[in-house]
C-alpha cells in the first residue's frame, strides 16, 4: 500500500497512527513485537526490485515466527478464562513449579510457576461432550496441565442460564514431570493460578485489509472497502501468569 493510502488510513482514523500494529511501518512493525533480526530477514527473502511486486503478508509473518521461536521465552496467557477448582488439593496451599523459558534452548533458564487450588483454564480447552478426537478436558476426564499435574473433570457447574461457570476437578499428586502408571493422557493445556495471575486486557491484531491486494481495487471501489472490520479485538478479563511483570519491563 503506498504512503498515500497509508496516510489517508492514519489522517481518516481507520488506524491509531503510524505506529499502529496493525501497519507495515517499521514503527508498526517494532510495536507489534517484530525483531530487527527477523525485519532483515523478510528482506533478504523478498529482493530488491525496481518493478512494482505484491508480497504475501505470510512471508513476513514466517520470518518473525520463525525468529520468536528460537529466541523468545514461553509464557502462559488465558484468553477466555474457565474456572477449575481442584477439590482435593489444600485450601490456602501455593507451589512452586519449575518450568523451562524455552522447551529447547537451556540457555534461557526457567522460571517459577505459582499453582494453587483455584486455576484457569482456556473455555474452549474444555467440552462436556466432545468427539474422539478431542483431546483436551471433557467431563469425567484426564489432561495434563503444562508443566504441572494431571486432573480429571469430576463436577460441572453452571449459572441459572446454563453457562459453565465452574469445574470441581481432583489433581493426581504423582503425576509431577510423570505420565501415571496405569494409564495413559494424552492432551496437554495451559493455566494459570487464580490468586497469583495478572488480570489483563489483550489486544488480538489480524491483517489489516481481508483482500490480498487492496491496491487492485475494481475502477470505482475504494481502497478502503477491503479494511477487515476484525483485525483489532480487545479482550477484557484475561489472565497472565506473574512471569509477565518481568518479561514486560
Amino acid at each position: 500500500t503506498s504512503k498515500r493510502k497509508l496516510t489517508r488510513l492514519v489522517n481518516e482514523g481507520y488506524v491509531d497512527g503510524w505506529d499502529d500494529p496493525r501497519l507495515s511501518t517499521i514503527a508498526g512493525l517494532r510495536r507489534r513485537g517484530y525483531t530487527p533480526a527477523a525485519i532483515r530477514d523478510f528482506c533478504e527473502r523478498i529482493g530488491v526490485t525496481k518493478s512494482d511486486n505484491t508480497v504475501e503478508m505470510g512471508v513476513l509473518e514466517n520470518a518473525i515466527r520463525e525468529d520468536l521461536n528460537n529466541h523468545a521465552p514461553r509464557r502462559m496467557a488465558v484468553l477466555q478464562p474457565l474456572k477449575v477448582v481442584l477439590s482435593n488439593y489444600p485450601e490456602g496451599q501455593v507451589e512452586r513449579l519449575e518450568a523451562a523459558n524455552h522447551p529447547q534452548n537451556e540457555a534461557l533458564g526457567r522460571r517459577s510457576l505459582p499453582f494453587s487450588r483455584e486455576l484457569y483454564i482456556e473455555r474452549e480447552d474444555f467440552r462436556e461432550e466432545a468427539p474422539a478426537k478431542f483431546k483436551r478436558l471433557v467431563t469425567g476426564g484426564e489432561v495434563r496441565l503444562r508443566n504441572a499435574y494431571v486432573i480429571r473433570c469430576d463436577q460441572v457447574i453452571k449459572d441459572a442460564h446454563g453457562e459453565i461457570v465452574e469445574l470441581q476437578c481432583s489433581y493426581d499428586p504423582d503425576t509431577l514431570g510423570k505420565n501415571p502408571e496405569d494409564r495413559k493422557v494424552k492432551g496437554v493445556i495451559h493455566w494459570v493460578s487464580a490468586a497469583q495471575a495478572i488480570r489483563a486486557d489483550v489486544r488480538l491484531y489480524d491483517r489489516l485489509f481481508s483482500h490480498p491486494a487492496p491496491d487492485a481495487a475494481k475502477e470505482g471501489q475504494d481502497f478502503t472497502g477491503h479494511l477487515n472490520p476484525h483485525s483489532l479485538r480487545t479482550l477484557t478479563g484475561c489472565y497472565l501468569e506473574p512471569s509477565f511483570s518481568i518479561t514486560v519491563r
